[in-house]
């Protein structure tokens, strides 16, 4: 997979959340929502692999994980995104919601708040993460 297929899979698990939360089915959007981050941010980690460079093993290994805060520090965007959250707080409060996620959150039960609200921090123009790694992948 390369950082162009991860950006395609990140737009369509949003996509396909918003579906399902529509639908009635809140478990499953908000377990593709965070999926739709895990993607963005490996689309980031990609894009720091210059084409034909071998990677480093350590960077290959830690990436296969579906940990965002290690996805985030791996993507080196911890830093930038620190710096965005001092001035503003509607990022630092999508930021919290969106920590909350991880891939167990399959076998979870979620309510449609729950649900909507994940999506609003993940794809909220105004203070949502996945606009913001957009402007970085």
């Amino acid at each position: 997979m390369n950082r162009i297929d991860f950006q395609e899979i990140a737009e369509t698990r949003i996509r396909e959340a918003r579906a399902l939360l529509t639908a009635g089915f809140p478990d499953g959007a908000y377990y593709l929502a965070g999926y739709a981050v895990e993607c963005a941010l490996k689309s980031c980690i990609a894009k720091r692999t210059r084409e034909h460079d071998f990677p480093e093993k350590k960077l290959v290994n830690d990436s296969h994980t579906h940990d965002l805060g290690k996805l985030l520090q791996l993507a080196e965007l911890k830093d930038a995104l620190d710096a965005v959250i001092g001035s503003d707080p509607a990022m630092e409060s999508a930021l919290d919601k969106i920590q909350d996620w991880s891939e167990t959150s399959r076998y979870q039960r979620k309510t449609v708040q729950e649900a909507a609200e994940l999506l609003k921090a993940i794809e909220d123009q105004t203070g949502g993460l996945l606009p913001w790694i957009r402007l970085h992948w």
